[in-house]
């Protein structure tokens, strides 16, 4: 019997209701289809991490902070130890799923616990969505830190994301998303993808919202940004849980 390993070669067989199942399941076993099936779960996966980024915490509110306080640079330091926390938990989230057997129990269960949590996230930032003030305390001129002093801003940013436990549990989260069909230079790849991704983002929240007419309108837009990240991060949820539940 001829292989399903491309569309052209598979025996598809006709009705009046149109191809029988085997074409798609040919299809998705084709290297075309497997290329489809991994941009899309990174396209999830990538769309479902920025939106959770648009959700202030603890982290957005020291980049915004050091902003106020220096300026850009000790925003993008303070960014990048925030970005380099993050790809430690990112490290551990791919690393340790990548030990475990796509098909063993102990993967479908921490699958499982990764979609409840995202669910957990989901409604919590829909129903507090509105709740936070990007107000910050007005910080003397003289407090600003001088340009030689930027760098230090890296290791409260560091110990600021290594901290968060909810950092971690997010990371295992968005990594069981991730499925066998992706493969591991895939997977580092939209690791790569998700630190850069908080890097540029905190590193602009820092700059741009130093300037009051920005904030303002960030402020007004952020209970509409709050509920699309909990119904992006639920649907997310959704999507681990079922995945968990119907693999076999």
């Amino acid at each position: 019997m001829a292989p399903c390993g491309a569309v052209a070669h598979c025996n598809f067989l006709q009705d009046s209701a149109g191809p029988r199942p085997q074409t798609a399941r040919c299809f998705l076993n084709s290297p075309r289809g497997k290329v489809s099936i991994v941009l899309q779960m990174f396209l999830w996966v990538a769309t479902a991490h920025f939106l959770a980024l648009l959700s202030p915490g603890p982290d957005f509110f020291l980049v915004v902070r050091t902003g106020l306080a220096g300026g850009w640079r000790p925003a993008f330091w303070t960014s990048l130890g925030i970005a380099a926390a993050n790809g430690v938990f990112i490290a551990l989230a791919l690393g340790g799923l990548s030990l475990l057997q796509p098909d063993s129990p102990l993967f479908r269960l921490l699958q499982a616990a990764g979609g409840l949590y995202l669910l957990y996230l989901g409604w919590m930032s829909w129903r507090h969505a509105g709740a936070s003030t990007l107000e910050t305390p007005a910080t003397p001129t003289d407090a600003r830190p001088a340009p030689r002093q930027a760098r230090t801003c890296f290791w409260p940013g560091l110990w600021s994301g290594l901290l968060n436990p909810k950092n971690a549990l997010f990371y295992a989260s968005l990594a069981a998303l991730l499925g066998p069909e992706v493969s591991v230079g895939w997977k580092w790849l939209t690791g790569l993808w998700m630190v850069l991704a908080v890097l540029g983002w905190d590193t602009l929240v820092g700059s741009a919202l130093g300037h009051a007419t920005v904030r303002r309108r960030f402020a007004r837009a952020l209970p509409g940004l709050e509920r699309a990240c909990g119904a992006a991060l639920a649907a997310s949820g959704a999507a681990v849980c079922i995945a968990a539940g119907w693999r076999r």
